[in-house]
């Protein structure tokens, strides 16, 4: 048996709870007219007169009463359906995955960590190394959300700036440009360098402006992330280019010095991306607002 229209029902359980036809139609905010028609439809679709008329009043059938307790926990749960979602972190369960380049994985996801493990307990933390051939794919992964460096938010995604910068030329501390405050081109290719090419594109902008000042540079190490590549520097006379906000941060870690390049420097732009598909969910929408502002405190901390 199917029901053509769920209204129906909602007009026998206020039948059923009223026994009248003219509160029902007061309750139900219709005509007397269109109770009685309805009752009419629920009559034929159940083979039962289910509310039958006694003096002034209507008295409910043995059928009508075995459909009341049903009908009424139905009815609860439809209209829990469209419920407004209640979000709180503390009750939140499941997990989270967040992809990044290694740099984000070391010095600013422990502290995404330790703020979960405060304000959302239950909720699990993953990590994954980002690639960009994960950008038309993210609607497949289980990712909730992404930091990368691109020239604007991928077609058929949603995302948000973080911020800005260019990138620099680092050095070990004890390097013998260390001392300057400007390299020239010919110092610059000088010395070999060291090259990031993990979690995606961080400077082959360099040797396209390099050729076209008709140079090069040698790269005679590439490594996928950041941390080796810092350290080394910190044991050769390499250079290593990098974003400036990063080159700043790791100053802390690392005996380690920066400089501008001697040429100009695209700007990178950083974002934080999810799929349209977390727009509006309120766990995700609490996750990247607070995602947001570690990327960015981490980022403009080389300013504090």
């Amino acid at each position: 048996m199917s029901v053509p229209n769920l209204n129906l029902l909602r007009t026998l359980h206020v039948l059923l709870d009223e026994c009248h036809v003219t509160r029902t139609a007061e309750r139900l905010h219709i005509t007397q007219s269109a109770v009685s028609r309805q009752l009419t439809q629920l009559r034929e679709i159940f083979s039962d007169p289910l509310l039958v008329r006694e003096g002034n009043r209507l008295l409910p059938t043995p059928r009508a009463l075995s459909l009341q307790q049903k009908i009424t926990e139905l009815l609860a749960d439809c209209d829990a359906v469209f419920e407004p979602e209640q979000f709180t972190p503390q009750d939140w369960r499941g997990k989270v995955v967040l992809s990044s380049s290694d740099y984000v994985a070391q010095y600013i996801f422990p502290d995404i960590v330790e703020l979960l493990t405060t304000q959302a307990p239950q909720v699990d933390v993953r990590y994954q190394l980002w690639s960009p051939s994960y950008t038309e794919q993210l609607g497949d992964l289980d990712i909730q959300l992404v930091s990368t460096m691109a020239p604007a938010i991928p077609d058929g995604l949603s995302g948000v700036q973080i911020g800005t910068d260019q990138a620099v030329c680092v050095m070990s501390q004890h390097h013998v440009l260390a001392k300057q405050s400007s390299l020239t081109l010919v110092e610059f290719t000088a010395y070999k360098h060291v090259s990031v090419n993990g979690g995606g594109d961080k400077d082959s902008f360099v040797d396209t402006q390099l050729r076209s000042l008709g140079c090069e540079r040698h790269i005679h190490t590439l490594v996928p992330f950041f941390g080796s590549a810092l350290n080394t520097i910190c044991r050769t006379d390499m250079l290593l280019v990098i974003p400036e906000h990063i080159a700043a941060n790791m100053q802390r870690f690392y005996d380690v010095v920066y400089k501008p390049l001697p040429f100009p420097s695209v700007h990178n732009h950083y974002w934080l991306l999810w799929h349209p598909k977390y727009d509006n969910e309120l766990s995700h929408q609490w996750l990247r607002e607070r995602v947001l502002t570690l990327m960015k405190t981490s980022m403009y901390s080389m300013t504090q």
